[in-house]
Protein backbone atom coordinates (compact mmCIF):
# COMPACT_ATOMS: atom_id res chain seq x y z
CA UNK A 1 0.00 0.00 0.00
CA UNK A 2 2.71 2.60 1.02
CA UNK A 3 4.02 2.12 -2.93
CA UNK A 4 1.42 1.58 -4.57
CA UNK A 5 -0.51 4.56 -3.91
CA UNK A 6 2.19 7.16 -4.52
CA UNK A 7 3.16 5.38 -7.93
CA UNK A 8 -0.65 5.55 -9.29
CA UNK A 9 -0.98 8.72 -7.79
CA UNK A 10 2.57 10.13 -9.19
CA UNK A 11 1.64 8.59 -12.74
CA UNK A 12 -2.02 10.17 -12.85
CA UNK A 13 -0.59 13.40 -12.41
CA UNK A 14 2.38 12.90 -14.56
CA UNK A 15 0.95 11.37 -17.54
CA UNK A 16 -2.94 12.05 -16.89
CA UNK A 17 -3.06 15.83 -17.32
CA UNK A 18 -1.56 17.17 -13.82
CA UNK A 19 -4.92 16.44 -11.36
CA UNK A 20 -6.48 13.10 -10.38
CA UNK A 21 -8.73 12.03 -7.76
CA UNK A 22 -7.54 9.32 -5.73
CA UNK A 23 -10.32 6.68 -3.44
CA UNK A 24 -9.60 3.75 -1.19
CA UNK A 25 -12.04 1.13 -0.39
CA UNK A 26 -11.54 -1.53 2.67
CA UNK A 27 -12.79 -5.04 2.12
CA UNK A 28 -12.39 -7.77 4.59
CA UNK A 29 -9.04 -9.43 2.46
CA UNK A 30 -7.38 -6.26 0.23
CA UNK A 31 -7.61 -2.28 -0.10
CA UNK A 32 -8.81 -0.97 -3.41
CA UNK A 33 -6.74 1.66 -4.82
CA UNK A 34 -8.58 4.18 -7.73
CA UNK A 35 -7.58 6.50 -8.93
CA UNK A 36 -9.09 8.76 -11.98
CA UNK A 37 -7.33 10.79 -14.22
CA UNK A 38 -8.69 13.21 -17.32
CA UNK A 39 -5.95 12.16 -19.31
CA UNK A 40 -6.95 9.77 -22.44
CA UNK A 41 -3.46 7.68 -22.99
CA UNK A 42 -3.56 4.51 -21.11
CA UNK A 43 -0.60 3.42 -18.57
CA UNK A 44 0.73 -0.19 -20.27
CA UNK A 45 3.67 -2.56 -18.95
CA UNK A 46 7.06 -1.36 -20.84
CA UNK A 47 10.52 -2.38 -20.07
CA UNK A 48 11.96 0.38 -17.80
CA UNK A 49 14.92 1.86 -19.10
CA UNK A 50 17.34 2.79 -16.26
CA UNK A 51 19.69 4.77 -18.59
CA UNK A 52 17.66 7.65 -19.58
CA UNK A 53 15.31 8.38 -16.98
CA UNK A 54 12.49 7.85 -18.56
CA UNK A 55 10.76 5.81 -16.02
CA UNK A 56 8.38 2.73 -15.70
CA UNK A 57 9.94 1.23 -13.08
CA UNK A 58 7.79 2.26 -10.43
CA UNK A 59 4.42 0.73 -12.50
CA UNK A 60 6.24 -2.71 -12.80
CA UNK A 61 6.78 -2.84 -9.06
CA UNK A 62 3.58 -1.63 -8.19
CA UNK A 63 1.63 -4.28 -10.50
CA UNK A 64 3.82 -6.62 -8.99
CA UNK A 65 2.97 -5.70 -5.42
CA UNK A 66 -0.95 -4.83 -6.01
CA UNK A 67 -3.56 -8.30 -6.55
CA UNK A 68 -4.20 -7.14 -9.78
CA UNK A 69 -4.25 -3.69 -12.00
CA UNK A 70 -7.02 -2.70 -14.25
CA UNK A 71 -6.93 0.12 -16.61
CA UNK A 72 -10.59 1.49 -18.02
CA UNK A 73 -11.34 4.77 -20.20
CA UNK A 74 -14.59 6.82 -18.51
CA UNK A 75 -17.49 7.58 -20.94
CA UNK A 76 -16.91 11.57 -19.76
CA UNK A 77 -13.24 11.13 -20.79
CA UNK A 78 -10.06 10.14 -18.80
CA UNK A 79 -9.57 7.07 -17.18
CA UNK A 80 -9.71 4.76 -13.82
CA UNK A 81 -6.77 2.48 -12.42
CA UNK A 82 -7.55 0.02 -10.13
CA UNK A 83 -5.27 -1.44 -8.24
CA UNK A 84 -6.45 -3.80 -4.99
CA UNK A 85 -3.43 -4.78 -2.52
CA UNK A 86 -3.49 -7.37 -0.08
CA UNK A 87 -4.34 -6.38 3.69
Amino acid sequence: MVLVVPERVTNAVHHGGGTCTLARTAHPDSIEVTVHDPGPQAQSMRTPDRNDGTGSVGWRVANRLARTTAVTRRAAGGKTVNAPVAR
